[in-house]
């Protein structure tokens, strides 16, 4: 039984006797190296879920050459730190970075000044992002953010350098199978979802019976279509019509995954509701909501909800009975979003903006009302079928994402010990 002692630092509790407690700084140094007129050398990296990784200067976020002269250079071996917005506890914040190259220059650096492993520290700093000790530190409870003085001024807590190898290899042996096994549940989930996309689009496009006869839709992107189906302008069947908050209603928002859903029930929605909701849009059960910024990626759903969303929606009533409301939800969902983003204007693509008489004067499918009503039903079992493994899928990663969180934990802080060989 090894001999433990206390850390001193409260999210470690006990370590090892022979394990060392001492501020970042005493192993790393921080410094910013803005890029200039060298940003044409280097290649760009960003930090994300999976560590820092390449990304091209052309991706679409509306940067010029220019912009990256701010930018700031990074190398090998190098910890990247991403410690703004703490309250979003989904985004990454440490890496360590496998190549040189450029940063944002709202990212921390650190250079290893001897001591600890910069590998070692990775894993730590990844327990402590993991158990969600970033966004927690600081007298007031959360914290927005943490510059560079502050990081370095965080106790470590670490073994001798034999140990720490061992530590990191065992760790990166462990972890690599981890997520090996993470991908293929990943890859299987996409699969199912891809799946899932393309039954919802064959039955609100062709219809269940594969032997109707067809002609064509007149709509380049759907192609044939079940003789007896009409085509119609959205604006012949919806009208818009946007009443104000009346009070005393939730908080709606509108998820590409999942539709129109209370904003509460989900804790990875970090859009902030404004103090004063008096300007927000009353929605009624079977209203079609619209992101009218984001209605490319499929962020427009019939509601089941009564509630408020922000202004900046549009809110469409069914003017008629021609419809079933959750046939329309598919049929858009599904099929409609590269339409939605030809329609869209805007300088970026972040900041697209969908008119309302565009939208309107989109064709949409128009089956007989008796037939979206068994196409609905037949969705919404198959569906159902579909989301109940996609969701064994989910769990499965949950577990093994709380395994990997546990594994590192316990092996960084000492709690257990890799076997000398």
């Amino acid at each position: 039984m090894r001999e433990m002692k206390n850390s001193g630092v409260q999210w470690i509790g006990e370590i090892p006797a022979d394990w060392n407690v001492a501020k970042v700084k005493n192993h790393f140094n921080n410094a910013k190296e803005i890029a200039g007129v060298r940003s044409a050398d280097y290649e760009r990296l960003a930090l994300t879920m999976k560590g820092v990784i390449k990304r091209s200067k052309d991706d679409s976020d509306g940067l010029q050459p220019a912009d990256f002269n701010t930018y700031q250079i990074v190398e090998n071996n190098n910890l990247i730190f991403k410690l703004i917005d703490l309250q979003n506890v989904t985004t990454s914040r440490v890496g360590l970075s496998p190549f040189t190259g450029l940063v944002s220059p709202a990212y921390i650096r650190l250079m290893q000044a001897g001591g600890i492993f910069p590998k070692f520290a990775e894993y730590y700093f990844l327990m402590m992002w993991r158990n969600e000790i970033f966004n927690s530190l600081g007298d007031s409870g959360v914290r927005s953010s943490l510059n560079a003085t502050e990081l370095l001024n965080l106790p470590v807590v670490h073994p001798n350098l034999e140990e720490q190898s061992r530590i990191v290899s065992f760790l990166d042996n462990q972890c690599s199978e981890i997520d090996t096994l993470i991908s293929d549940i990943q890859s299987q989930i996409e699969t199912l979802e891809q799946y899932k996309r393309s039954v919802i689009t064959e039955a609100v496009t062709k219809g269940l019976n594969s032997n109707a006869e067809m002609k064509d839709s007149g709509i380049e992107w759907i192609g044939m279509i079940p003789s007896h189906w009409y085509v119609d302008k959205i604006k012949y069947h919806l009208k818009r019509n946007e009443p104000r908050n009346p009070g005393n209603v939730q908080v709606l928002s509108v998820y590409r995954e999942y539709g129109i859903i209370p904003k509460d029930s989900r804790d990875d929605n970090h859009n902030v509701t404004s103090e004063d909701t008096s300007k927000y849009k009353y929605v009624r059960p079977g209203d079609l909501v619209i992101n009218k910024m984001k209605a490319w990626q499929g962020s427009l759903a019939v509601s089941k909800y009564e509630g408020i969303v922000s202004p900046a929606y549009f809110i469409y009533n069914f003017t008629d009975e021609k419809f079933n409301k959750q046939y329309f939800h598919f049929l858009v969902r599904a099929c409609y979003k590269e339409e939605f983003r030809r329609i869209s204007g805007g300088i970026r693509e972040g900041q697209w903006d969908l008119p309302a008489e565009a939208f309107e004067n989109v064709l949409v499918l128009l089956p007989p009302i008796e037939e979206q009503n068994i196409i609905v039903d037949y969705l919404d079992a198959k569906c159902s079928e579909i989301d109940a493994c996609i969701n064994t899928k989910k769990e499965q990663l949950s577990t093994l994402e709380s395994y990997k969180k546990s594994l590192i934990y316990e092996y960084v802080t000492g709690k257990k010990e890799v076997p000398h060989d």
